[in-house]
């Protein structure tokens, strides 16, 4: 110890006292550090399990492998007696599971018909298996489905209304209510979907010299295919250089990409989530938000949310939609579609350009797929001609579509007497 003795107060200094205090000071910084770095891995690790625990209980959710695909359907007219007659097709995807069908029930709608004009209405069901015999009643035996195999249901409906209604604007919605059971428990699904009426909406094809032209339709559904939904609208007088676009939403329907809310099971997850964007978002309800989980995975949609929130801090928003994929920003919650399809969730559509390059092949006639609101904004989903991008926006910013019921998901823009009447202000 080196000790130095001041002859006037006679004080001891330790020299060494210093050093030993630094050291300390260092080893408490140091001891600090670790623990902070051993806290952050621990935070690091509990967030990488509870994402691997939600993933795995959202993987491993024992779900129906049932699909109910409308196939085909006619339509027989006797004065205001009308009678539609619809098969569907229910396939297992799966290669190991069977699943019984306990119930199947079909509960009629016609949209556009006021209940006192509808005289009567009559519903029978029709099992078409392939390894049983033609039932001849109207009871429903459980059936079961077996692995990658499929059975057919015909669904008749047959009613009357009166003489002096205009049947050219109405459709008829069949809502279905069947049971699935198997390994996964017992549960309810719901589905839905239109027979259309095609009426003499498709003889019509107006032809007028509106530079932009809204055409109206029939309600669409999965059984209209998109491209010959254009073909049979579009007006004879089209050129080769105006532009068709179509609503994603109808685009989607037709795709069979809309879910009733009804089957939508909700998470703890989704119900938390949900909570934190703006009441009019589609994702701001638990079967919003869930829907978008089971399309994207749930730590995908976590993450997006928490990067999204920080960067909302900091005043750059829009980052959940860019990381949380396509759908986040397409999904439509229910009351985002016209009737009948308000009561169900609509995704964006499938492969949106490979249709339009598709439907510009077979139509002549430049192809769009549009998203457009009433506050302006114009979104192109695709087009088969990105050089008409800015025309397109130009064209629809006053959504002369509609938001509403007018029931006109496509509308065709007049090109070049368009640029004509721009160049001529």
């Amino acid at each position: 110890m080196n000790i130095i003795v001041n002859p006037q107060k006679m004080d001891i200094i330790d020299l060494e006292e210093p050093k030993n205090v630094s050291k300390n000071n260092k080893n408490i910084k140091l001891f600090l550090k670790l623990i902070a770095l051993y806290m952050l891995l621990g935070i690091l690790i509990v967030s990488i399990v509870a994402c691997l625990l939600i993933e795995l209980n959202q993987h491993f959710i024992i779900d129906s492998p049932l699909i109910l695909k409308p196939r085909k359907f006619k339509k027989i007219i006797s004065g205001n007696k009308q009678k539609y007659i619809a098969w569907v097709e229910i396939i297992n995807k799966h290669k190991r599971m069977e699943v019984m069908i306990p119930f199947f029930t079909v509960t009629p709608k016609l949209i556009g018909i006021a209940k006192n004009d509808l005289l009567s209405i009559h519903t029978k069901i029709k099992p078409l298996h392939p390894d049983e015999e033609e039932s001849k009643n109207d009871y429903w035996s459980a059936y079961i489905v077996k692995s990658k195999k499929s059975t057919f249901v015909m669904i008749e409906v047959e009613y009357e209304i009166k003489h002096s209604v205009n049947n050219e604007n109405n459709c008829l919605w069949l809502d279905i209510e069947w049971g699935n059971y198997g390994p996964f428990g017992s549960f309810t699904r719901f589905n839905g979907f239109v027979l259309p009426n095609y009426s003499n909406e498709t003889l019509k094809k107006s032809s007028n010299n509106n530079l932009v032209e809204p055409i109206k339709t029939h309600i669409l559904g999965t059984l209209d295919d998109p491209i010959n939904i254009l073909r049979s609208y579009m007006p004879k007088d089209c050129l080769t250089t105006d532009i068709l676009t179509i609503g994603e939403s109808p685009l989607a329907i037709m795709q069979g990409k809309y879910i009733d809310h009804r089957s939508i099971k909700v998470s703890l997850v989704a119900r938390l989530l949900c909570k934190g964007f703006h009441p009019t978002s589609s994702l701001a309800t638990a079967c919003g938000m869930q829907t978008l989980i089971n399309i994207s995975s749930p730590t995908r949609v976590i993450l997006s949310w928490l990067v999204g929130g920080i960067c909302k801090i900091f005043n750059v928003k829009g980052m959940f939609y860019r990381l949380a994929g396509e759908q986040a920003r397409l999904i439509d919650d229910i009351t985002g579609t016209t009737p009948p399809y308000d009561k169900s969730i609509v995704l964006g559509p499938q492969d949106s350009n490979s249709f339009c390059i598709k439907a510009s092949k077979e139509l002549k006639i430049n192809v769009a797929v549009v998203d457009v609101n009433d506050l302006g904004k114009v979104k192109i989903l695709s087009t088969n001609n990105i050089n008409n991008t800015e025309l397109i926006k130009r064209a629809l910013t006053s959504n002369p579509a509609g938001n509403s019921n007018q029931h006109t998901p496509l509308v065709l823009i007049r090109r070049d007497k368009l640029i004509a009447n721009s160049r001529g202000r």
